[in-house]
């Protein structure tokens, strides 16, 4: 056939022998199947579950095969998060492993005369895939912790959502209760001090009640000193003044929207220290470039993957959504139009924010940022533009593993 001729031609004179395992990924059960170089089949396709008994059961299989001396190679398609626990597991036990992209497969698949389509054949099919490729990307430790950043960047970001919802249930509950207690602090209800002083007393009648001496320690303490004694008998006489409701039900919503929220900012403290971990581990080449922390340039490093993937940085732009959608009708085609927002909507927010803080930090920036401001285009439209020009100095900076160098 012709994938064993083009494989041939491409392997004289680098291996001997290679053995190919294919691996079809499901939620329950994987399939498994091996050939040689030469087309030869060597394993059967065979099922193993998709926990630790399973396997142990492919690796004795691949244990067996590799006796014979010959390097083994292992593909499996990429498939949710299904996969990702084999992988790990096979990339421990020093196996080279390969993430394929579906596409790759599908083509050898429209090549086959039937068509076919089963979990068996499907790993015959990505062995077959392994066996045409020019180069590998064997997946590494550090692709690993790539994996881990983006896990944890995403996890983030749900948080924060929870977290936001939950402080604009938390405003409108106190909005019934004591409506005139956002306008005293000035900050707004969502700092220390507020949220120890209403899982105390939720209430303005609560308030009113409580010891000065009492109420007063409670806000200096929770403020580290920025609220004194005198605000604390301003709050007590507003709370006697004020028209708010006294609802138990409200009371019970406030204490526990706070407490959640609390609970949310410990578990984003947690997440934020295994990033920063993570990063500080690695010390990427991204963390020179200035004004991106551990937490961008851990989601922006962790929605990349492997910089390979994109052979040009307009595909990564792509990636992040953040090229220009195309808008034509007959001779008509816009000269301005908008970005496509199409890509990974994390690494656009992180690319994003990223950009905010290096034109503020590198001049070079600045001066882009200004640029476009002068041509008469919006903040946030001037902030994309400079969000395009670092992803094409990331995909530099990544691709050839040199530090930021426009000062």
């Amino acid at each position: 056939r012709w994938w064993i001729s083009r494989y041939q031609t491409f392997m004289k004179g680098r291996y001997n022998l290679m053995i190919y395992v294919g691996i079809d990924i499901a939620k329950l059960n994987h399939f498994a199947s091996a050939i040689s170089s030469d087309g030869k089949e060597l394993m059967k396709p065979f099922k193993f579950t998709n926990d630790g008994d399973g396997f142990q059961m492919l690796h004795s299989r691949l244990e067996e095969l590799s006796r014979s001396g010959d390097s083994i190679i292992i593909g499996l398609e990429s498939t949710a998060h299904y996969g990702d626990n084999l992988v790990r597991y096979l990339v421990a036990c020093d196996y080279s492993v390969c993430v394929l992209n579906p596409i790759k497969t599908s083509v050898m698949r429209k090549d086959n005369i039937r068509k076919t389509k089963t979990d068996k054949v499907d790993t015959f099919l990505i062995a077959r895939t392994l066996m045409v490729q020019d180069s590998y990307r064997f997946v590494s430790f550090y692709d690993l912790d790539l994996m881990d950043l983006k896990q944890l960047g995403r996890f983030r970001q749900k948080t924060i959502k929870q977290r936001t919802r939950l402080k604009i249930q938390l405003t409108s509950y106190v909005d019934q209760v004591f409506p005139e207690l956002q306008y005293f602090f000035k900050s707004g209800l969502h700092q220390k001090a507020v949220y120890a002083l209403l899982k105390e007393a939720p209430t303005p009648q609560d308030i009113a009640s409580m010891h000065m001496t009492h109420l007063s320690h409670l806000l200096v303490a929770a403020s580290h000193g920025h609220f004194k004694k005198e605000q604390a008998k301003e709050l007590r006489v507003l709370a006697r003044k004020s028209v708010g409701a006294s609802d138990s039900a409200l009371s019970i919503q406030i204490t526990h929207s706070i407490a959640q929220i609390e609970l949310l900012d410990s578990q984003l403290d947690s997440v934020e220290a295994q990033m920063a971990e993570i990063m500080k581990f690695h010390d990427s080449v991204i963390m020179t470039i200035p004004g991106i922390g551990y937490i961008n340039g851990g989601m922006i490093l962790g929605e990349i993957g492997d910089i390979h993937r994109f052979s040009s940085p307009n595909k990564l732009l792509a990636f992040a959504g953040l090229d220009p959608s195309v808008y034509q009708s007959g001779n008509y085609s816009a000269k301005r139009t908008r970005m496509s927002k199409r890509g990974s909507r994390v690494l656009r927010y992180a690319l994003m924010n990223a950009a905010h803080n290096v034109v503020k930090n590198n001049a070079t920036f600045k001066g882009y940022y200004d640029k476009k401001m002068a041509e008469g285009r919006t903040h946030y439209n001037a902030l994309g533009h400079c969000a395009g020009k670092l992803v094409r100095v990331i995909w530099k900076m990544l691709t050839d593993e040199v530090e930021f160098n426009l000062d």
